[in-house]
């Protein structure tokens, strides 16, 4: 559910690298909530999960590329589009040729 809420309308984003990597730590910190610390049974510790242990646990793909797999589906779902929506020329045609053809 929380991957659902926090990336409504991600198909739409443009990320900078800053951003890739705001979203890359909260996925990291929900995941720390998630999965909490575990237990050394050699040292009889808790200890706080890393970054490529949270990974292992968590076999499903990382925040940027189900981002980045969205925005691919539904660029697929707009080139499908017939050729008179807007949406359509906007993916395949030059913005000048698009002012043109309101002028």
């Amino acid at each position: 559910m929380i991957l659902l809420v926090a990336l409504y309308g991600c198909e739409t984003w443009s990320l900078t690298l800053r951003e890739e990597r705001k979203l890359r730590v909260f996925e990291i910190k929900v995941l720390r909530r998630i999965f909490g610390p575990m237990r050394d049974e050699v040292r009889k510790e808790w200890n706080k999960l890393h970054n490529k242990e949270l990974n292992d646990i968590y076999s499903s793909p990382n925040i940027i590329m189900v981002i980045k797999t969205s925005r691919m589906r539904c660029t697929g779902h707009v080139a499908r589009r017939e050729a008179w929506r807007g949406v359509y020329r906007v993916l395949v045609r030059k913005a000048e040729e698009i002012w043109e053809a309101q002028a």
